[in-house]
């Protein structure tokens, strides 16, 4: 079978584009299109040279390896044109939509907002510095805890705990999960929400595996188990729960982070520093309280019995029946 080898040159007039409206890139592009349409007639005519007996492989060597290398080059070139374009789409709408009343709320500003914000100042959490992150783990430890007690209420009828420490309705987990999308999501904020999606499905999987994994090591306990849903992983994680982690990765760099680094925006730098070492001493304090009164829960569990005067206070301070309703949904049943 004989290969057509005449193609038709690529013209923009012949594509109705405005030449004024044209990039630098895209004018390249065409260029590119029509060297391409040009090798491959070339190759066309190759394709017969190479069925005479005088052939020379080391020509056909040559080739092949330039235009792999051409091939490399254009996909190289072909992922970050599309990252441009991708990042310009994202930025336009989210400026389209900042201010934009829906209902009783307003949309969240636009992340490339926030930039030019943070930029133009010298703001204590400008960028992703050590204080914006601690703030947001703080917000999110009790933001989460609402959120799931309201879940409670709307799916199950009654309020339960879903506190992860001893003191206030706080849990790191959502703390640390927010944390850790705002770090891994904080680059491609600019960016289209399929990113995000995939980002915060994989982010919020791999912290709830190893939150899991870490409380079953740590206190011989499990606050969730999906054993009993489809596609789970050691019942720590699952197929329905990654998906939520990844609509929940595009509500928070979309909506929720922008919201909170505007509101950040506006505390004054010496008393901003304060309020977040303060909070760093509350929580340390929280967490190391809390992991001690779970590791002497389990052990009168166990029927063990206080050691000294300190795991007495303990006992008294944190009894079964306080503890039960902070955890309401910890077991200590691991086995299978």
């Amino acid at each position: 079978m004989k290969i057509k080898a005449d193609k038709k040159k690529i013209d923009s007039t012949e594509q109705g584009i405005d030449s004024e409206e044209m990039l630098d890139i895209e004018e390249e592009s065409l260029k590119l299109a029509n060297v391409v349409n040009a090798t491959q007639t070339e190759m066309t005519a190759f394709y017969n040279h190479m069925l005479q007996e005088d052939f020379d492989e080391t020509e056909a060597r040559k080739k092949s390896n330039s235009l792999k290398r051409a091939t490399s080059n254009i996909a190289k070139s072909l992922s970050q044109t599309y990252a441009v374009s991708d990042e310009l789409n994202a930025r336009w709408n989210d400026i389209r939509k900042q201010g934009k009343k829906r209902k009783l709320i307003s949309s969240a500003p636009a992340n490339a907002t926030i930039d030019y914000r943070e930029n133009s100042s010298e703001h204590f959490a400008k960028g992703l510095n050590i204080y914006k992150l601690l703030l947001i783990c703080f917000v999110g430890s009790f933001a989460g805890v609402v959120i799931e007690i309201l879940w409670c209420l709307i799916t199950n009828g009654y309020i339960e705990s879903r506190s992860g420490l001893v003191y206030g309705p706080f849990n790191l987990l959502y703390g640390f999960g927010a944390a850790a999308l705002t770090v891994c999501l904080y680059k491609f904020r600019n960016r289209g929400a399929w990113i995000s999606f995939l980002g915060g499905m994989i982010v919020g999987s791999v912290v709830e595996y190893i939150c899991s994994w870490g409380q079953e090591l740590l206190f011989g306990s499990r606050s969730w188990d999906y054993s009993h849903l489809p596609f789970n992983i050691n019942g720590r994680i699952c197929l329905l729960y990654s998906v939520f982690w990844g609509l929940l990765g595009v509500l928070w760099i979309k909506n929720i982070y922008p919201r909170m680094a505007k509101l950040i925006l506006k505390i004054p730098n010496r008393i901003g520093k304060i309020i977040t070492w303060v909070l760093v001493v509350f929580f340390v304090f929280n967490a190391f309280v809390s992991g001690v009164s779970i590791f002497r829960w389990s052990q009168r569990l166990e029927g063990v019995a206080p050691s000294n005067s300190f795991w007495e206070f303990i006992d008294r301070r944190f009894p079964d029946e306080r503890m039960e309703k902070v955890y309401a949904n910890m077991d200590f049943s691991t086995e299978k």
